[in-house]
């Protein structure tokens, strides 16, 4: 029920919903860049995207196309910003705004549902910075951040009883979710369906008598209905059907039903940096939601419970890869939960004093969550300051391969450096090695032939030996086999122990602990051990050489497929 704004508690204010959204903000004011595994990588396409017309070389190595395709967020918003505010700065302010749209979505959700922002929500908004959010899936972030309060406005005007008004203007807001990213524009579809066919299940009055009585109009023609309600949303599927059926697309589906890989998932939507306290912190939430089966006082509300029940169901059924897209369940999680706890409130005989001793509470795991997400970032943009020191002695233009460390452990600590390198073409222009290249998945598809096995991710990559089920190289095949000729410089990053040897024909101009940045010295070749030194790797390399023949013939057909378009 809506009531007076007078008979409103603090949480339940505007005030408090602009606080809560400036505090979402306050994370990444600090670091220069967000430090999100992927975004470095992603703001090395923009500027490729923004560049390529007036830097001839980058054409040499990148083939950058427009084309409609469901992930074009950040690489549309760039455009008008990149002028006035500078490539780093109007991604920094992008990103930003995906929290606090974030906080703002849940908490208009949570109004619309409940007439008044339960006490229970606050406990939703840490979930703004998710795992996947942290890894750097800018657009999917985005798209769902806007997917959220796309859904309030949809809720809010059913219970104006604007209908008509919706159905209009969710033909471009569907559309304009699809090309921010697909999972917003298909999410979005999930929790519309659910919330309309509670409405339609309402608008035909209590029911009697045992379940299967008119059975028809209680439950076969509410859900025919909420689909018809929801064909405002269709337009942005044949967008997605013509581009999935566009020649050049590439990416396969698979993976389904991985249960460890799902539980796993679950347990990380807070990931960070420690371990103990993210997994704590979701102990918090596992904790408020089983309030709301236990506690006399809470109860859930049948529109989200509805709704996350919807998106649990998609999570169990979504395959870890989608369109060669990896991670696509995981990207869910976050979301699910955090629908499952805005769908809670106090039922109406909790008191006051209950009521405030809760929304306390949800304020401060807030707040603790925002005070240890900002010192993480803050220790996160010290590394990265670190290590771009080295792109002070890169020349403009240059041919830069990269190779940073890793382990084939999965620390919960995660360095968030593995696309760094991305920085060196937004500010030196250079050539960089951990782009992905998939013909249709992106704008950007690399086409630096000399490179060989090196032009593209995961060649950036290098660990102390060959980890399962992965394509990374262990350090001392990727320095013996990279090819120098394609290549000026070599940045090491954090890289694991190798032999010095390996630095045979390398002249080193920087470096800082185990991080290095070398001059190639053509003159020079790379350093033969001899096969006694080589046992260790025989079998990585075996390995590799399997790995070349396939980037070989990708390599081949790309530039075949540029060959026929020329």
């Amino acid at each position: 029920m809506q009531g007076g704004s007078e008979d409103l508690r603090w949480w339940q204010t505007r005030w408090f919903v602009l606080f809560a959204a400036l505090a979402a903000a306050i994370p990444l004011l600090w670091p220069d860049i967000p430090p999100q595994v992927d975004l470095p990588g992603h703001m090395a396409r923009y500027r490729v995207q923004l560049s390529h017309t007036a830097v001839p070389w980058l054409n040499d190595w990148y083939n950058f196309e427009w084309s409609l395709i469901g992930n074009l967020g950040l690489d549309l918003l760039i455009i008008p910003l990149e002028p006035i505010f500078g490539l780093e700065l109007a991604v920094k302010l992008i990103v930003i705004t995906i929290p606090v749209l974030t906080v703002t979505g849940l908490l208009w959700i949570a109004r619309e549902v409940h007439g008044r922002i339960p006490a229970t929500a606050l406990f939703a908004l840490p979930l703004a910075y998710n795992y996947a959010f942290h890894f750097g899936f800018a657009n999917f972030a985005l798209s769902m951040a806007l997917a959220l309060n796309a859904f309030a406005l949809w809720l809010r005007l059913a219970r104006l009883g604007k209908i008509r008004l919706r159905a209009i203007l969710f033909v471009p807001i569907g559309m304009l979710i699809w090309v921010t990213h697909t999972f917003g524009w298909g999410t979005l579809g999930v929790l519309c369906f659910a919330a309309e066919l509670i409405r339609q299940h309402d608008m035909r009055g209590p029911r009697t008598g045992p379940w299967h009585a008119n059975f028809v109009q209680s439950w076969v023609v509410p859900w025919f209905m909420a689909g018809i309600h929801c064909l405002s949303l269709v337009p942005a599927a044949v967008l997605m059907l013509m581009w999935r059926s566009a020649g050049d697309v590439s990416g396969q589906t698979g993976d389904w039903f991985n249960w460890r890989a799902k539980i796993w998932w679950v347990l990380m939507v807070l990931r960070d940096r420690w371990q103990l306290f993210d997994i704590a912190c979701l102990g918090v939430l596992f904790l408020v939601l089983l309030k709301g089966l236990r506690d006399p006082n809470i109860e859930y509300s049948r529109h989200l419970g509805i709704s996350a029940l919807f998106l649990i169901a998609v999570f169990v059924l979504l395959p870890r890869v989608v369109f060669g897209s990896a991670y696509a369940d995981m990207r869910l999680a976050p979301y699910m939960i955090a629908i499952a706890v805005i769908s809670l409130r106090p039922k109406p005989g909790m008191t006051i004093r209950g009521a405030k001793v809760l929304a306390m509470a949800g304020l401060a795991f807030f707040l603790v969550r925002m005070g240890a997400t900002t010192w993480s970032n803050y220790l996160y943009d010290k590394s990265y300051d670190r290590e771009l020191a080295a792109l002070e002695h890169v020349p403009q233009g240059a041919r830069l391969l990269s190779f940073v460390g890793e382990t084939c452990y999965n620390e919960w600590t995660m360095t968030r450096l593995q696309h760094l390198p991305g920085m060196a073409m937004v500010r030196k222009l250079a050539y960089t090695n951990d782009q992905w290249s998939m013909a249709g998945g992106q704008l950007l598809t690399v086409r630096y032939t000399q490179a060989r096995g090196f032009s593209h991710d995961p060649s950036q990559i290098v660990t102390d030996t060959k980890c399962p089920r992965e394509w990374w190289r262990p350090v001392a095949v990727s320095l013996a086999r990279f090819p120098r000729h394609a290549y000026d410089y070599l940045w090491v990053i954090s890289p694991p122990p190798y032999d010095k040897r390996l630095e045979e024909g390398l002249i080193p101009i920087w470096r800082d602990g185990n991080s290095a940045l070398f001059k190639i010295d053509h003159g020079k070749p790379a350093a033969i051990l001899n096969p006694g030194d080589l046992g260790p790797y025989r079998r990585q390399i075996r390995q590799m050489r399997e790995f070349l023949e396939r980037d070989k013939r990708e390599q081949l057909e790309a530039w075949e497929a540029a060959k026929k378009e020329v």
